[in-house]
C-alpha cells in the first residue's frame, strides 16, 4: 500500500496474505489485479461522498454556511478552515489512487505524480491549516489538544513517508504512508462519532448536563475528535504489525528446510 515512491517497488503479497495449501507460488513479477482490493472502491465512494458533503459551504465564500461557528477571538478562521477543507479534500480523494495497488503498479509515473498532489497539495497545507483552526476551535480544550496532536502528527507521518521515498527506502516509506492514510481518512469517523456521541448523550441534557446544550455538544466533540482518529491509528498499527509478524513466520518456515538439508 505505497503511496509515495521515486520508483514502484517490486511486487509482493500483501501483508498478512499466506497461499492457501496446494497452491502455486507466486509469479515473479506478477502484478496485482484490481479486483484483489475489494475495499479500494467502496472507499473511493465513501471519500467522493464525504467530500461532496462537506466542500460546499466552504466554497461558497460565505461564512454563514460554515457549520462550524467562527470564534470572535479569531476573525479569519472561516478563511483557515476552508482552506484546510480544500486541501484536505485533495488529500482523500488523491489517497484513493494512491492506495490502490493495480494503480501503483500498472502506471508507476501517474503514482509519483499523484503522490506529490497527495503531499504538497493536500496533506502538508490542510496540515497546516488545521493546526491554526485546531488551536481556535470553539468546542472547548479537550477538542483543541486532539485537533492539535492530530495535525502534528499528520504532517510528521506525510513528511517522513516523503523523506523515505526521497531515500528509496520504501518499506520504510510504505510504512508512514499507511500511518499518514489512516490519519487522513480518519476525519469520516470522526465525523461519525461525533453524531452517534450526540445521539447517545442527549437523553442526558437535563440531568448530566444540567440543561446546558452547549456542553453536551463540546464533550461529545472531544470525545469523538479523539475516538476519530487514536482508533484508526491504531488499526494501522496492528495491520502493519500484522503484516510483518506473517512475513516473519514465512522467512522461518522457509529456513527450515535449508537447515534440515
Amino acid at each position: 500500500m505505497t503511496v509515495l515512491s521515486d520508483s514502484p517497488e517490486p511486487s509482493s503479497p500483501p501483508p498478512g496474505h499466506l497461499p492457501s495449501a496446494g497452491s502455486p507460488p507466486p509469479r515473479a513479477g506478477a502484478r496485482p489485479r484490481w479486483w484483489r482490493r475489494p475495499w479500494v472502491a467502496p472507499l473511493a465512494v465513501i471519500a467522493l461522498a464525504f467530500v461532496a458533503f462537506s466542500l460546499p459551504p466552504y466554497v461558497s465564500f460565505d461564512p454563514s454556511l460554515s457549520r462550524v461557528p467562527a470564534p470572535a477571538f479569531f476573525p479569519p478562521h472561516y478563511v483557515v478552515l476552508s482552506l484546510h477543507v480544500v486541501f484536505g479534500s485533495v488529500a482523500m480523494l488523491t489517497c484513493c489512487l494512491q492506495i490502490w495497488p493495480w494503480f501503483r503498479e500498472r502506471h508507476p509515473r501517474a503514482h509519483r505524480l499523484v503522490g506529490r498532489v497527495y503531499v504538497f497539495g493536500g496533506c502538508l497545507p490542510a496540515g497546516l491549516m488545521g493546526l491554526v483552526a485546531g488551536l481556535a476551535t470553539p468546542f472547548g480544550h479537550v477538542i483543541r489538544v486532539s485537533n492539535v496532536l492530530l495535525a502534528l502528527l499528520w504532517l510528521g507521518c506525510t513528511i517522513a513517508g516523503w523523506r523515505m521515498a526521497r531515500r528509496r527506502r520504501f518499506v520504510e516509506h510504505r510504512r508512514w504512508m499507511v500511518r499518514s492514510f489512516a490519519l487522513t481518512m480518519s476525519i469520516i469517523t470522526n465525523r461519525i462519532y461525533g453524531v452517534v456521541l450526540v445521539m447517545l448523550l442527549q437523553p442526558e441534557l437535563e440531568t448530566t448536563f444540567h440543561g446546558d446544550q452547549a456542553l453536551l455538544t463540546q464533550t461529545a466533540a472531544g470525545l469523538g475528535g479523539w475516538l476519530g482518529w487514536v482508533l484508526p491509528l491504531l488499526v494501522a498499527e496492528w495491520w502493519l504489525e500484522r503484516g510483518d509478524a506473517r512475513r516473519r513466520a514465512r522467512r522461518r518456515a522457509a529456513a527450515r528446510p535449508s537447515s534440515a538439508a
